[in-house]
């Protein structure tokens, strides 16, 4: 007779725990389906619209051929080059320039997702620094010299970045020269107790958690997007500067995770140990502090991709967004805020375009919080 032995259980592995746990949110399955569609049409974007001799040419203007609805064929005049659309047909329409809007929403999906992915990458690497500084360095003193020597390079290199050369240059030096002078004091305390005024500003301060968390307090006090409007206004219009932009004042809640996950990680058992091996801080913060705690920094990311681009889709709307001839969701459905009755494919298709994107973002970052949260394991 043949033995009947029942299999043996599969080992145990976190991945394959979650991985179950988020196939079973459907929610959360359609929101990555839709992420990945969404990231394949941006590249194809990204090759397809680019390029001396573009196959689908957004900017490419054909007057005759201005405002015609979705799956038209071209009229009699064809464009300026001679050449008729891609598939013989504008599959989502014309505008009032007669460009053809399916370019345009290629190019305006790889926008898209270049903002978001370079200003989430921004916000999380600024998050990361500060929450992790505030959470495990959060107890020593700052010196009001050292305060005082940070405000100024930090100063100074933001008035270089908004085109005040010599003003950022002068806070520049300043701030080198009081970290010149931190540096002979403290070689001087080696030797016997240092005197004068500036060896006396060492004394007092306060601490690195309550500097850091005290910024981002009077962060989250602004108003982020009138903050990111201000700041706009003051540079040149540029992609890169509202990538930049938007990741500089958006790091706030990733900072804030990251440095109560350092607080809960800084007394565990396994940390206290390698700090009694004589492990250096680099090594505690990165090999094994930073890895437990990218769980919410990675579900703040996702969700913070779509908050950058709906911000990007904002400002463009608003004027002072990727500047023309550039293609966005943003500027396209600002033109056709003018057409809304003449041509509503013009806002219709943008702007859906938008919503479904955000809320599959939306979607995928509530699957990963709820797949990543140990309180929600089965007893």
């Amino acid at each position: 007779m043949k033995s009947h032995e029942k299999s043996a259980p599969l080992a145990y592995s976190p991945f394959r725990e979650f991985k179950a746990r988020f196939v079973k949110n459907k929610p959360a399955v359609s929101g990555l389906v839709a992420f990945a569609l969404f990231f394949c049409v941006a590249v194809s974007g990204a090759l397809l619209t680019i390029g001396e001799d573009p196959v689908f040419d957004p900017s490419l203007v054909n007057l005759q051929n201005k405002l015609l609805p979705p799956l038209s064929p071209p009229g009699p005049a064809l464009d300026r080059t001679g050449q008729p659309p891609p598939f013989g047909i504008y599959l989502l329409g014309t505008d009032h320039l007669g460009r053809d809007v399916f370019s345009r929403m290629l190019q305006g999906a790889w926008v898209s997702l270049t903002v978001g992915f370079v200003a989430v990458g921004i916000s999380v690497f600024v998050g990361i620094v500060l929450g992790g500084l505030a959470g495990y360095f959060g107890p020593m003193i700052l010196g009001i010299r050292t305060m005082l020597a940070g405000g100024l390079l930090l100063g100074g290199l933001l008035s270089m970045v908004i085109q005040f050369h010599l003003t950022g240059l002068l806070m520049i030096l300043i701030g080198l020269t009081l970290i010149f002078l931190l540096i002979q004091t403290r070689l001087d305390k080696r030797q016997s107790r240092p005197r004068g005024a500036l060896a006396r500003l060492d004394q007092k301060g306060i601490s690195v958690d309550t500097l850091i968390m005290r910024f981002v307090d009077i962060m989250l006090c602004f108003p982020s997007f009138f903050l990111i409007l201000t700041v706009i206004a003051l540079l040149p219009a540029s992609i890169y500067n509202i990538m930049i932009v938007i990741g500089l004042t958006s790091w706030m809640g990733t900072a804030r995770f990251v440095r109560a996950e350092f607080l809960s990680l800084r007394e565990q058992d396994f940390v206290v140990a390698v700090k009694a091996l004589g492990v250096s801080n680099t090594r505690i913060i990165f090999r094994h502090m930073l890895p437990n705690a990218v769980a919410p920094v990675l579900v703040s990311a996702t969700i913070g991709i779509a908050t950058a681009i709906l911000t990007e889709a904002g400002l463009s709307f608003l004027g002072f967004g990727v500047p023309p001839p550039q293609a966005t969701w943003g500027n396209i459905l600002s033109e056709g805020k003018r057409f809304i009755f003449d041509a509503p494919w013009l806002t219709l298709i943008p702007g859906l375009s938008i919503l479904i994107v955000v809320l599959a973002f939306n979607l995928f970052g509530e699957g990963l919080r709820d797949a990543l949260n140990p309180r929600l394991k089965d007893s």
